[in-house]
């Protein structure tokens, strides 16, 4: 494996990480109607993705037609796989029976497929693969162990495991900016923007016996932090829909909310006799899906 060593090559878990639990996932998909606060989601549509008692989790497109997600085998080992919507097939990126890769993502690049690897000797680092299926390359040699990470121009926001765990921005090499501490485990660049976002675990809210944490943003350009209201309680999972709305979930409804506004909306829910509790997702706008992670019971 090839290591990168300058933080500008890229033109583009406590201490043992959550994701790293062998509970079964799978990965379902369900169609959507409209689009950013119209968006909605078509419950007799959704279909299991993956259906196996290992984990199968963390999509991220890549593409409009191709998905990345972790998955793990019968020993327990996580490679990536990448799903083709027009092939139907399935393929892997990585078969690494030494290392375990979580948390697969595209570079701004775009050439490459990032990964949260979990090395042979346990340390947790961000490696590159290239959608060519080149040899994959590590990205910051000295940056461990990373929990979750999110891209904007070209370098990485990363949750870095700790007591408490810290948001850290990689400006350059031996450069590295603290945005905040004790975060959960989402972090994403609010889409066109210069703002890198997540849930703050030191502000909080309780609602029934839940927490609701509250979203906060970080302004790599004007270094302005924003208060955007508070999650869903009992959820540390969100994304971005576009620069406007974003998506959380709580057991198998999906809710929808304008970053500027307070009240989340429901926009679906999907049934199931077999799975339960959306966590982590993945939208398409081009092929009007939503991808799911949700557990098996």
């Amino acid at each position: 494996m090839k290591i990168i060593t300058s933080f500008f090559l890229l033109s583009g878990f406590f201490l043992t990480l959550p994701v790293l639990s062998q509970t079964g996932f799978d990965l379902w998909v369900v169609e959507t109607s409209g689009k950013g606060g119209n968006l909605k989601i078509l419950p007799e549509t959704a279909k299991a993705l993956t259906d196996r008692p290992e984990y199968d989790n963390q999509p991220s497109f890549i593409n409009e037609f191709q998905l990345v997600f972790s998955a793990a085998d019968e020993k327990g080992n996580h490679d990536i796989i990448v799903y083709n919507f027009n092939s139907k097939k399935f393929t892997n990126l990585t078969k690494t029976p030494d290392v375990s890769e979580f948390s697969p993502g595209l570079t701004d690049c775009g050439l490459y497929v990032s990964a949260v690897v979990m090395e042979a000797d346990k340390k947790q680092r961000i490696w590159l693969y290239p959608i060519n299926f080149g040899e994959p390359e590590l990205l910051y040699d000295d940056i461990e162990p990373v929990g979750y990470y999110d891209w904007y121009d070209n370098k990485a926001a990363m949750f870095i495991l700790g007591n408490p765990n810290k948001l850290v921005y990689a400006n350059g090499k031996n450069d590295l900016l603290e945005i905040d501490t004790n975060i959960a485990r989402s972090v994403k660049t609010r889409p066109k923007t210069s703002a890198i976002t997540y849930l703050s675990q030191n502000d909080k809210i309780q609602i029934g016996d839940k927490e609701a944490l509250l979203l906060k943003s970080y302004d790599l350009v004007t270094k302005e932090y924003t208060e955007l209201g508070f999650g869903i309680e009992g959820s540390q999972d969100f994304i971005w829909l576009d620069k406007n709305y974003l998506i959380m979930a709580r057991g198998n409804s999906v809710y929808r909310r304008k970053y500027s506004e307070k009240n989340w909306e429901i926009i679906g829910t999907i049934i199931s006799d077999t799975h339960q509790n959306i966590t982590r997702m993945a939208y398409s706008s081009d092929l009007n899906v939503l991808v799911v992670a949700m557990e098996r019971k």
